[in-house]
């Protein structure tokens, strides 16, 4: 219970300072994307706000602690292999990001106010979660010798 507590507030205050910081409407991401035309420069202090928080998450988390507090052990990811696949997902978001002005971060709390966009936009990245984990299965393994 402690821990889906904690993933709930962890996640709407997440969600809030992705709200308020504007990170939720496709206008303000697009016109900080256009460096051209219409540029809006204030994303960059959300997202260095977001790069110092995670880093000194990371030093007091990990620098402090060999374990998790609700928790037994730490999960992170094993592979650290830069290969096709993180190549085409890293493409894929910052496409549909540059498209749409949607990230997933950004869509689920945009999904509160409401709108085609991003009902539609969150739907097509259902779709495309399902689709990936489908080809996973598919991938093709090397032949075995004779």
């Amino acid at each position: 219970m402690q821990k889906l507590i904690s993933s709930g507030l962890i996640g709407a205050i997440f969600g809030l300072g992705i709200a308020i910081s504007g990170m939720a409407n496709p206008a303000k991401v697009l016109n900080f994307f256009d460096v051209a035309g219409t540029w809006d420069p204030s994303l960059i202090f959300v997202m260095g706000g977001a790069l110092i928080t995670t880093a000194l998450g990371y030093l007091l988390v990990f620098g402090a602690r060999k374990k998790p507090v609700f928790d037994a052990e730490f999960h992170l990811p094993g592979n650290k292999a830069i290969d096709s696949r993180l190549i085409a997902g890293s493409a894929t978001f910052g496409i549909g990001w540059g498209i749409a002005g949607f990230c997933p971060g950004g869509a689920i709390p945009a999904l509160g106010f409401g709108g085609v966009s991003v009902i539609a936009f969150t739907g097509a990245m259902v779709i495309g979660i399902v689709l990936a984990r489908s080809f996973d299965g598919l991938r093709l393994k090397p032949a075995k010798p004779f």
